[in-house]
């Protein structure tokens, strides 16, 4: 079972929600040119899947969780036009930046960003018709908790869509990701972001985090069904679908 709590980016006697707040607070100026960098922008067509997975379904109302600089809120709002999107996220840091991405985009009368615990949301239940998660379940201090908590803001039918990093499990690819992972990874950490210490913390949670069957497995468990999931770009990432 993967011990989230045990995974944190500093040595230090706080809380891993408190932890991982302080550390997307620090890097936050520097995280999207690095997350770009770190994926060589694949991480743009990851989103563009996930989003496009609920077109079907038309969702009038979403949340997106640990939504960050909120560029998968932005880029939901233009593929699938809801009336209301919610980002919400622990960092500050973070969403401050949004905000300015969000008015910039003139997306302001649909975007609105909430500072909220992902483990104890403030939504009451049912409602939104989606919730979305790109690369952020990966922090929460439990995973079951966290999950629990997007199925019960979800109304009955409504979908969960995510996109994680996670491990190739096939040569040669799963080989080349450990050593980019543990080698480039960190550089890439400490020349842009100063904060090496956060990026070996993410390289541990993509090692340790659940995917594939195990995490359809965790989705059903919270609450979720017709769970499905597919590897992308040689399974460096991952994308779930999940319906309440």
């Amino acid at each position: 079972m993967y011990d989230q709590e045990k995974i944190k980016p500093y040595d230090s006697t706080n809380s891993k929600g408190s932890q991982v707040e302080e550390m997307f607070d620090s890097i936050a100026s520097r995280y999207d040119t690095l997350n770009h960098l770190m994926s060589f922008d694949i991480d743009k067509r990851w989103r563009k899947k996930a989003i496009e997975q609920l077109a079907p379904y038309h969702p009038s109302t979403i949340l997106d969780i640990a939504t960050g600089t909120g560029d998968f809120a932005i880029q939901t709002a233009k593929i699938l036009h809801p009336k209301h999107l919610i980002g919400a996220d622990i960092s500050e840091g973070m969403m401050a930046i949004g905000r300015k991405k969000v008015e910039k985009e003139h997306l302001n009368e649909i975007i609105r960003f909430a500072k909220e615990d992902c483990l104890s949301l403030s939504f009451g239940d049912a409602s939104f018709d989606a919730v979305t998660a790109a690369f952020g379940i990966r922090n929460f201090a439990d995973l079951d908790r966290g999950l629990h908590e997007m199925c019960r803001v979800l109304r009955p039918g409504g979908h969960l869509s995510i996109v994680e990093l996670t491990r190739p499990v096939h040569f040669p690819m799963k080989q080349l990701f450990w050593l980019y992972s543990h080698a480039v990874l960190p550089i890439y950490g400490r020349l842009i972001s100063k904060d090496q210490r956060a990026y070996r913390y993410l390289t541990a949670t993509i090692e340790a985090f659940p995917q594939g069957e195990a995490m359809m497995d965790i989705l059903k468990k919270a609450g979720f069904r017709e769970t499905t999931f597919k590897r992308m770009t040689f399974g460096i990432c991952t994308m779930y679908l999940a319906t309440k």
